[in-house]
């Protein structure tokens, strides 16, 4: 008996001991991954810091692009341009975007996000600043081609910027940054306002090169993305990126050590049209070419109207005819007034009004509905542009417009990079983008061409556009609300 007993406590002790060594080998084989270290550590002073540096890209973007709707009246004054010439402007510059949106994608997947933004910024303030030397109309176009191409990969800081946001706060924080794109339009707006009717368009383009020299310096600051780290084998640096994140935060890493699978085909564009991805990419395409385009077409339309004084024309082209000849032939020379300085700022504040319904949508009906939603409202209001009204009329018009499709672009940005995976995830905001650009180039040569034949037949195809995209938007199969960033597809 007491054998018995001696036996059966031997093997209690032994079974202890074989469950202690397991629980210890299993806690030395604790693992985490970057998803999973990023929820953990949370949102903190790093984030802060991210928030204004990488926000402070938008400005940058915004100056360049909006800049061409404030130069516009000028350089069409002084090389004495035809309206599809001015036009020709805008569509190169998106046409050096389109270019080299797909390229610095795919150079951000293979070789990291921090060296593409950092040599967007450097490319974009170079060749803006010898802009304002151009000595000609074909040199003019050229330069600012290369600076779209520039641009292209300043815009890859939205996806490193994501790649450190936690799930639960990007729907909250991504749409802030459209207040820095409504300050960089401002900040270009006031610098027309004050600096061109005293020393000209082209001081104002080199006191404009000044955010992108500021920030080539405090970029040092973001590190590179611990998602692209760990996906290019770098573990070592993801985690020193992550150690460094949790100690600003004042947080600390899971337990255990970093694991993810090292992916060899990075950046192939043969995953976005991979059946998971197909309909999707086909369909973000399409979105993106409509974003731009009724973005772009808003923003040249007003520009447009306002130069031209065409409110309440319905038929462009005669009135536009008595308006700008003169004994002498055509007069080239209709710079804004204050008055019209005035109605881009306000607008430009619509851009930022609805942030708090932007959000909310965000968080209540998700990314899909989102899209839809505001593409069809903005629809509307691009047909009730041609509504004749006061000029307080089409200010409060243009400032609902504005806030629309700005609201549907910043959406459109988080649904692509929060869609597609680490692997894939700047090369598919690379061919989205070169999309949208695509629809950037045409949108001047409907609002700054067609709009001098008809205001009605100019505002037309944007507000079809829309419709369509809505219908698109709808028909998305993957909703990202709430979801982890993908690692791999």
């Amino acid at each position: 008996m007491e054998d018995g007993m001696k036996t059966q406590l031997v093997s209690a002790i032994q079974l202890q001991e074989v469950e202690l060594h397991h629980k210890q080998k299993k806690g030395l084989e604790q693992s985490f991954t970057v998803e999973e270290a990023v929820e953990t550590i949370g949102f903190g002073r790093f984030h802060i810091l991210l928030f204004v540096i990488m926000g402070s890209s938008n400005v940058v973007e915004a100056m360049e692009i909006m800049l061409l709707a404030v130069v516009s009246p000028e350089i069409r004054c002084e090389w004495r341009l035809e309206d599809w010439q001015v036009a020709l402007v805008s569509t190169m510059v998106f046409l050096g975007f389109m270019l080299c949106g797909v390229l610095s994608g795919y150079v951000a997947d293979r070789y990291g996000r921090w060296t593409v933004v950092f040599g967007g910024f450097a490319w974009s303030a170079y060749f803006s600043l010898l802009t304002s030397f151009a000595p000609s109309y074909g040199w003019f176009i050229f330069l600012r081609s290369m600076v779209g191409c520039g641009v292209a990969g300043v815009s890859q800081g939205f996806v490193l910027k994501t790649e450190f946001i936690p799930a639960k706060y990007r729907a909250s924080l991504l749409p802030l940054a459209t207040i820095f794109w409504m300050l960089g339009s401002m900040l270009i707006i006031i610098l027309g306002m004050l600096v061109v009717p005293t020393l000209g368009w082209r001081w104002m383009i080199r006191l404009s090169v000044a955010p992108s020299v500021i920030l080539l310096f405090l970029f040092k600051f973001i590190p590179e993305s611990a998602r692209y780290n760990v996906s290019a084998g770098n573990y070592d640096a993801a985690v020193r990126t992550l150690e460094k994140i949790a100690r600003m935060n004042g947080a600390a890493l899971p337990p255990g050590r970093l694991v993810e699978s090292v992916v060899t085909e990075r950046g192939s564009w043969r995953l976005l049209l991979n059946p998971p991805f197909r309909t999707t990419s086909l369909l973000l395409w399409y979105s993106w070419f409509v974003a731009s385009f009724a973005y772009y077409g808003s923003v040249l339309s007003s520009s447009e109207l306002l130069e031209k004084n065409l409110l309440c024309v319905t038929d462009g082209g005669r009135d536009h005819d008595v308006k700008h000849l003169h004994l002498d032939g055509r007069c080239y020379c209709i710079a804004f007034a204050m008055n019209d300085y005035q109605t881009l700022l306000i607008s430009c504040l619509g851009e930022v009004a609805l942030i708090p319904i932007n959000i909310c949508l965000l968080n209540v009906i998700g990314r899909r509905r989102s899209l839809t939603v505001l593409q069809l409202v903005s629809a509307g209001l691009f047909m009730m542009l041609n509504i004749c009204s006061t000029m307080f009329g089409f200010t409060v018009l243009l400032f609902l417009l504005r806030s629309l499709v700005s609201m549907n672009f910043n959406v459109v940005y988080i649904y692509t990079a929060e869609v597609y995976p680490t692997v894939a995830r700047s090369l598919g905001l690379g061919f989205c983008t070169s999309f949208s650009r695509i629809g950037g180039m045409i949108a001047p040569f409907i609002a700054q061409v067609l709009m001098s034949r008809s205001v009605v037949l100019a505002l037309g195809p944007f507000a079809i556009a829309c419709l369509l995209c809505a219908a698109g938007s709808f028909l998305l199969p993957i909703e990202t609300k709430g979801r982890p960033l993908l690692q791999n597809s």
